[in-house]
Parts: structure tokens; sequence; C-alpha cells
């Protein structure tokens, strides 16, 4: 398994995600199509965030079942957490903000966020 990390522009926030990359989704919700991420759901437990919880931003829309997190510092949306459809607690990473990562060679599925 691959251990990846990533973090925004400033290094305030960062982290680290282990799992292999499989698809990148492309969400057309309000929040994902002004941020221009693409996510990359994991297992909440993949994720460890390295740096202090307390200096992640948090914001809460629509439904308020995920919670995005970005850098009050430089404004990077950086990953949100919630819980998936198994029910189990995930992550989802926005890979824009992984170190080394070639985003153009990964293949993007466009969802539906809007609808949910």
């Amino acid at each position: 398994m691959t251990t990846h990390t990533g973090g925004c522009h400033c290094g305030r926030i960062a982290f680290m995600v282990d799992g292999e990359i499989g698809s990148a989704y492309d969400c057309n919700c309000s929040m994902c199509l002004k941020r221009g991420g693409l996510l990359w759901f994991v297992p909440r437990e993949t994720f460890t965030l390295t740096t202090p919880e307390a200096d992640l931003g948090t914001y809460r829309f629509n439904t308020h079942r995920l919670t995005h997190h970005h850098c009050p510092a430089c404004g990077i949306a950086t990953f949100s957490e919630g819980v998936g459809p198994d029910g189990k607690p995930m992550a989802a990473i926005n890979l824009r903000c992984l170190d080394g990562i070639d985003v153009d060679a990964l293949t993007v599925v466009k969802i539906d966020g809007r609808s949910f």
C-alpha cells in the first residue's frame, strides 16, 4: 500500500493517507464546482492529519453531512469528512493537494452532486 503526503499551499495543514488511487471524482455540487478539486474517497482510518486539528478551518452547508476542511491562512480546501454509503467514516481527499500526483494521468469520473 502506498502512503501519500499532502497539504495546503502554505503548509499549515498537512496529512498522510494510505491507499492506491483508482479514480478521481469531479463533483458538480455548488461547493466542488467553485473550488475545483478532484476527490479521492478513502476510509477515514487510512487518513492521518499530521498538523494540529485546531489549525483547520471548517465549513458545512446544505445537509451538514460533510465537514469540509480548509486552511484559514492560504484558503486551500484540503479534505472533507463524513460517512460513506456503507455507513463507515470516510475522508474525501482533494487530489490536487497530494504531493507528486499527476492529476492529468488519472481517470476522472463525473459525480452529479447537485442531485444529492
